[in-house]
């Protein structure tokens, strides 16, 4: 066996072999280009005379390195990265060359527990990726949403307890008409109500009182100009939230749009993150934001394969149009019904 410690990076990787003596016997700097991994992947593979026999351990479980290893049918096995660093000298030394070694040297020590990483099915792989971009998504919403907080605790604080989550889109559209105090006390109960109605807001009419009575009750001021660069500021952070809201909910339709049209997976290992999906599939978006198909991919014939219809346990379905839902629903049903071989992990 041999032992490839890569230590990955945006624009090389370095690279230290040992052998299962644990002699280094390879230890070089690859690009991250197409030349780069094919030079890399080659030249591990020609360390042994079959490629599972090249054990290459690196520190994340996807991207453009990863598929480059596995499509050269070489044994991946990703560890978590704290791993090296309770491997690192006491003197606290760090560089790429010396990662790479120490993550060698942590799969030779403890070979033979690691676990091989498969490839995904086409369809988790899909849904995988697109969990993590929304993931993304969502962190930078939440880090927008703070910001909003913050400035409306400035000069426009009664809006925080008009609206308990900022992210919904009628506390978007309030800020929009009524940016300032001034401007939401200058407006009547029916505007209020029209705005709320507008949002697709439930019992607009009583919180539109409701609404009214606060506003008017005594409240904290800003001083003129600062109420003038905060509510500018204000305007400009809803108008990113909102553009956020819509990529969340195309992100959402494209998951259900891959849960909606999959085949079924041959590998049971899939059950867990398809249904981990299913709550997904219960925000999608509206006919607007529905998604084209990227590729064709085959749909079983009704009365072909297994088919469960009824809920997967565990599964929850919120706020979604029924239609879309309860065809994800059996969906998901067909692909955590269907048998196969090991998956990958993760």
């Amino acid at each position: 066996m041999w032992f490839a410690g890569i230590d990955w990076a945006d624009k090389h990787h370095d690279v230290v072999v040992l052998d299962v003596a644990g002699q280094q016997v390879l230890s070089r700097r690859v690009a991250h280009s197409a030349e780069g991994l094919a030079s890399l992947t080659a030249e591990l593979r020609a360390l042994a005379p079959a490629p599972e026999e090249v054990v290459c351990v690196v520190e994340r479980a996807h991207g453009l390195l990863i598929a480059a290893l596995l499509e050269a049918g070489l044994w991946v096995a990703p560890v978590n990265p704290k791993t090296v660093d309770r491997t690192r000298p006491a003197s606290g030394a760090k560089s790429d060359q010396l990662d790479a070694l120490l993550l060698a040297r942590a799969g030779r020590s403890a070979w033979p527990d690691l676990r091989r990483w498969r490839p995904d099915t086409p369809v988790l792989a899909e849904l995988k990726t697109l969990t993590r971009d929304e993931a993304s998504l969502i962190r930078q919403q939440t880090r927008v949403v703070n910001q909003l907080l913050a400035c409306l605790k400035a000069y426009y604080p009664v809006v925080t307890e008009l609206f308990d989550k900022l992210t919904r889109p009628v506390a978007h559209a309030f800020l929009r008409a009524f940016p300032t105090l001034a401007q939401a006390r200058a407006a009547s109960e029916a505007e209020l109500r029209t705005v709320l109605h507008a949002a697709h807001c439930p019992s607009s009419a009583q919180k539109a009182a409701r609404f009214w009575a606060t506003l008017h009750a005594p409240q904290l001021e800003a001083s003129p100009p600062l109420v003038q660069a905060k509510a500018r500021f204000a305007l400009a952070l809803v108008a990113q939230l909102e553009v956020l809201h819509q990529r969340d909910r195309f992100l959402a339709a494209q998951q259900a749009h891959a849960l909606l049209h999959a085949t079924p997976p041959a590998q049971p290992a899939a059950y867990a993150a398809i249904r981990s999906k299913a709550a997904v599939v219960t925000r999608a978006a509206p006919e607007a934001a529905r998604p084209t198909p990227l590729g064709a991919r085959p749909v079983h014939p009704a009365g072909v394969g297994p088919r469960h219809r009824e809920r997967p346990e565990g599964v929850t379905l919120t706020g979604c149009a029924r239609r879309v839902g309860s065809a994800a629903t059996e969906r998901v049903g067909v692909l955590a019904g269907a048998d196969g071989g090991h998956g990958g992990q993760g």
